[in-house]
């Protein structure tokens, strides 16, 4: 009896600890269960259940004039946010990187602490201004412009990490055989750490992808604005929320993501150690 109480225990445990995860994971399953399912729901609501199959949401959306226009300006404001901050990101990076400059950490953590307590919400009355005065409004350069300068001290805090974990060695001999700063950047430095550029780039698009705030703000027409602002606008005319428009919109919305998510894992697999993949 003695032997089998730690037995018991030990089972007991791990029931819980087993009860206690499937519980988690049921609790966040449950709603991409529903995003699963209702698209193809003829009358959708608000809990998961099996649909009664049909393709007539799909058909309903690409009624609407402005759903489908709205994931194409989505690709351009990610895409065109994500190829600034990727860039200017990392010859920022790399310069902080390899230059020692006084206070060179402190402005660097200074940056990111700002860019972490000024959130855009404190910051659009200034951008707004800013934008008016450069005729920025109504433009989509505006958005990714704004986007990218929100993004790029995060985005540079990350990159240096590689950057210092990158030997120097590889860029000594391409500078002996006459290489140029921007030689030596793009042929030797961005080939090792393109994980950490694959990481940066995924997180600034699902960062610009989901934001709501600076595209509603700068963007006046709904041909410019994107699925996130589009996407509050699937209400019935009693002002309730159109389950079959907004559930088949919103599985539109997140394939992207996810498919850029996957591809880029199964690509880089977002194991490192330092800068370098392991």
């Amino acid at each position: 009896m003695t032997g089998s109480a730690p037995l018991w225990r030990l089972a007991l445990g791990r029931i819980g600890r087993y009860t206690f995860v499937s519980a988690v994971l049921g609790f966040f399953a449950l709603p991409l269960l529903w995003l699963a399912t209702a698209p193809f729901d003829r009358e959708p609501t608000i809990t998961a259940s099996l649909p009664r199959f049909t393709l007539d949401n799909f058909r309903l959306l690409l009624d609407n004039p402005y759903a489908i226009q709205s994931l194409v300006n989505s690709v351009y404001l990610a895409a065109g946010t994500a190829a600034l901050v990727v860039v200017f990101a990392a010859l920022a990076a790399y310069a902080l990187s390899r230059v020692r400059l006084p206070g060179r950490d402190a402005l660097l953590y200074g940056l990111l602490l700002l860019s972490s307590i000024v959130t855009g919400t404190a910051t659009m009355v200034p951008l707004f201004e800013l934008a008016f005065r450069l005729t920025l409004i109504d433009s989509r350069l505006g958005v990714v412009l704004v986007m990218t300068g929100g993004l790029l001290p995060a985005a540079i805090f990350i990159l240096k990490d590689f950057m210092d974990a990158t030997p120097t060695s590889y860029e000594e001999s391409a500078r002996v055989f006459g290489a140029s700063p921007l030689q030596i950047v793009r042929h030797i430095v961005v080939p090792v750490v393109r994980p950490g550029l694959a990481t940066v780039a995924v997180w600034a698009v699902a960062n610009v992808w989901g934001n709501f705030l600076v595209p509603f703000l700068l963007l006046r027409g709904p041909d410019k604005a994107p699925a996130a602002v589009i996407m509050y606008t699937l209400y019935t005319e009693g002002g309730q929320a159109d389950l079959a428009l907004l559930s088949t919109f919103s599985l539109l919305y997140s394939l992207p993501v996810v498919l850029m998510f996957v591809f880029v894992s199964t690509r880089y697999g977002f194991r490192f150690h330092g800068g370098i993949k392991r």
